[in-house]
């Protein structure tokens, strides 16, 4: 059996050049601040060791799925850019189309793993995906919140222990 992993692209696994040699804290107020470079998305950075733990998590039996909060294919295109320009395993980068929700995009996925960041900068936990799922859905899903902009390097390096 394969194991779907759908992981939140920003403020979870990348995020903007010029957080690089911030604290966790000052990267969620550059990003509260629209400072310079959280808008350059194509110029975008791994957060830690997030290219090393998905590649780990790739070669076990996973399905590794990317949701963007973007909604225009030139924005999904500078993600995908860079995806590929700091090596993230391949997989689909799946974002909202008109009138669609995130909650929307994982209730027809419907992955056995959901990773995402507690949206600190744009409100906290009711703009989180998993809290928008259906009850009888969210059941099926396993919900991990990393705190935006610390990254999945303190995660398990076997899936097994994900679940």
């Amino acid at each position: 059996m394969i194991l779907k992993i759908l992981v939140f692209l920003h403020g979870t696994i990348i995020m903007h050049k010029n957080a690089a040699c911030c604290t966790r804290e000052e990267r969620v107020e550059q990003s509260k601040e629209r400072e310079q470079s959280v808008l350059d998305y194509a110029s975008y950075i791994p957060i830690g060791d997030a290219v090393k733990k998905l590649k780990m998590w790739k070669t076990q039996r996973t399905e590794i799925l990317y949701l963007s909060s973007h909604k225009t294919l030139g924005d999904i295109e500078k993600d995908k850019f860079v995806l590929k320009k700091y090596g993230f395993p391949d997989g689909r980068v799946l974002f909202r189309t008109k009138g669609e929700k995130y909650k929307d995009i994982a209730e027809r996925i419907m992955p056995d793993i959901l990773i995402e960041d507690d949206c600190e900068s744009i409100g906290g936990k009711k703009e989180m995906t998993i809290t928008q799922v259906k009850p009888e859905l969210k059941k099926k899903i396993k919900s991990i919140v990393v705190k935006e902009f610390g990254g999945i390097d303190h995660l398990p390096d076997k899936i097994s222990e994900l679940l």
